[in-house]
């Protein structure tokens, strides 16, 4: 079957590919530790879901909704943005709108279809989320990675930054609160970005800020334009439901940009996916986005909890070396390559092979845990966790994870 070029240079979804194996294990009897998930298993706000539940009587909770979301929507979105991270859009030189679509990663998709034009060159750090790289080489641009360590707690070096931007750069794509490594880069780091940044003018800047409110110790995720107003200018921030209302399934996720650019997405949102859901967008309208704090609470204690288990077990285990602390999103970057195991993978001292694959195969058969391999994070001989689990069944399959790093 003779299909599209883009579509054979799509790698197959790793994370996936694993969820469905530990699926059919777990439905086979196995007792498995599922790691892989990108969700919270928790239940939205109570006035969220009775919001939804209140507009299944309006006619118009089932209708087209206008392309770009609701209007009103979008102004709320605006000033909830504006409120949370402590900017005034009407200090900058600029005009700015908003566009609500069919979850955080359409919204990404549509970006990248806006800004690339072939051989474009986008710069990503790793670990970066699974599908940024796919993305940009569907809309023929390229990518420049620039790659982090545990040893400095996968934070990129702003020097390793400025070397991998060149006349071709038309992007770089900031993730903080960052998928998957669970850490956000420090105040300092982003002021010094901001200054990085006002260097190359002609440089778009990708703020991916879906977690933003799901950092558990302090101090809380700050930006680069807080530092320096102007570079909003030519900033595009995404944001969504999908996390801080533990709402995934719903698919809202927005994008908040100068008007010309969210123009541009909604033009092409208009001939591709069109407006996104009608009857969430009424609930988000009506419900009260300041009780977001109240809400996460618990579940930020929660995985403060679970991550405090990272850290003991690979004390208990004497694999202090391999840690670091997380402190926000629900995810953490094991490092293999510094554990007893890799030993019975590589072939010599000199082998830089990635086998984080055939480590997290292993793993889910002999052990029940599944994780995702750092292959797909473009991190080699690492794997994600996610530390969602109920305490008492994290617990458990960190021991399990200790017992095969040091096997």
């Amino acid at each position: 079957m003779n299909l599209a070029n883009r579509i054979e240079s799509i790698g197959e979804s790793v994370t996936l590919k694993l969820n469905a194996k530990a699926v059919q294990l777990a439905d086979e009897g196995k007792k498995i530790y599922n790691l892989t998930a990108g969700q919270l298993p928790f239940r939205p706000p109570k006035e969220f879901v009775e919001g939804i539940r209140g507009e299944l009587d309006f006619l118009g909770s089932f209708q087209y909704s206008p392309v770009a979301g609701d209007v009103k929507l979008r102004e709320k979105i605006l000033d909830y943005f504006q409120l949370s991270r402590a900017v005034n859009l009407e200090d900058v030189d600029c005009e700015f709108a908003t566009i609500v679509g069919n979850g955080g990663k359409h919204v990404i998709s549509n970006i990248f279809a806006a800004l690339i034009n072939p051989g474009d060159e986008v710069v990503l750090i790793t670990p970066y989320w699974v599908s940024y790289p796919e993305m940009i080489s569907v809309y023929g641009g390229e990518t420049k990675l620039v790659e982090t360590t545990i040893f400095d707690a996968f934070v990129p070096s702003l020097e390793k930054i400025e070397e991998a931007l060149s006349k071709n750069t038309k992007a770089i794509v900031i993730n903080s609160p960052n998928n998957p490594s669970g850490n956000h880069y420090s105040e300092e780091w982003m002021k010094d970005f901001a200054a990085l940044m006002k260097r190359y003018p002609d440089v778009f800047i990708i703020s991916d800020e879906i977690y933003f409110e799901l950092s558990y110790f302090d101090p809380a995720p700050t930006y680069f334009y807080q530092n320096d107003s102007s570079l909003l200018e030519r900033t595009i921030v995404i944001d969504g439901i999908s996390k801080n209302l533990a709402s995934t399934g719903l698919r809202i996720g927005y994008a908040i940009a100068r008007k010309e650019i969210i123009q541009a997405m909604s033009k092409l949102q208009s001939h591709t996916a069109s407006g996104s859901c009608s009857l969430i967008q009424k609930a988000l309208l009506k419900f009260d986005m300041s009780q977001i704090k109240e809400y996460l609470t618990p579940i930020k204690n929660h995985l403060r909890d679970n991550s405090l288990i990272v850290r003991e077990k690979f004390r208990e285990a004497k694999l202090d070396k391999c840690w670091y602390q997380t402190h926000s999103a629900f995810y953490y970057m094991v490092d293999f390559s510094q554990c007893p195991v890799m030993d019975r993978f590589k072939s010599s001292d000199e082998d830089n092979t990635d086998y984080s694959p055939q480590l997290c195969e292993e793993l889910l058969e002999k052990f029940g845990v599944a994780m995702v391999p750092g292959s797909a994070f473009g991190t080699p001989n690492c794997a994600r966790i996610s530390l969602v689990l109920p305490k008492d069944s994290f617990d458990e399959a960190m021991t399990r994870i200790m017992d095969f790093l040091i096997g």
